[in-house]
């Protein structure tokens, strides 16, 4: 994939990162349940690299909150760093990942960057963000607990969402010589 293509899909998937939390900001805390920012960022990584994805976990929750004051400032600073880990993370995996099974080249990423992402998130609360006011309780809760149909839509969406783009040859992949789903 071209470093032109990889630019234009950063950018679609930051701008998709301001526009998706917006379908959910009229549920209430809809967007800590369902962590719709957090979806883009992932594909980014796993479609156009660690560059890209990190850049896209920065500028998605940045330029989300400066446009529509979601997330608040409040909560900006640790989510920027969540989603900056998350792009990151699976850019860097989805070129090691080597299974011969393009599922688990996908899910292996996935998963290692969203325990690392919440980790990271969790410790930047608990020592830089909201240092004294933050527990592993709290950390849990909003990690584990109240995102959990994130998490499983996220593990449902996103290589069922990346594997087709490559197999469109839309996210550099081809048709023709990728392997079947196993």
């Amino acid at each position: 994939m071209t470093k032109t293509k990889r630019i234009t899909i950063t950018a679609l998937f930051a701008a998709i990162c301001i526009v998706l939390p917006m379908a959910f900001h009229s549920i209430p805390n809809a967007g800590s349940i369902f962590l719709p920012m957090h979806i883009p960022v992932l594909m980014c990584g796993l479609i156009c690299g660690w560059p890209y994805g990190l850049v896209c976990g920065v500028l998605g929750p940045l330029l989300s909150s400066l446009m529509t004051g979601m997330p608040p400032m409040a909560i900006l600073p640790g989510m920027l760093c969540e989603l900056a880990v998350y792009g990151l993370v699976t850019g860097l995996l989805v070129n090691k990942v080597r299974t011969g099974k393009k599922i688990l080249d996908l899910y292996i990423p996935l998963i290692i960057a969203m325990l690392f992402g919440r980790v990271f998130y969790g410790l930047m609360n608990a020592i830089i963000f909201k240092a004294g006011s933050y527990s592993m309780a709290i950390w849990l809760a909003s990690a584990f607990v109240t995102s959990l149909p994130g998490i499983v839509i996220q593990l449902v969406l996103i290589p069922l969402l990346v594997y087709s783009l490559h197999m469109s040859g839309l996210a550099g992949g081809n048709a023709r010589t990728e392997k079947k789903i196993t």
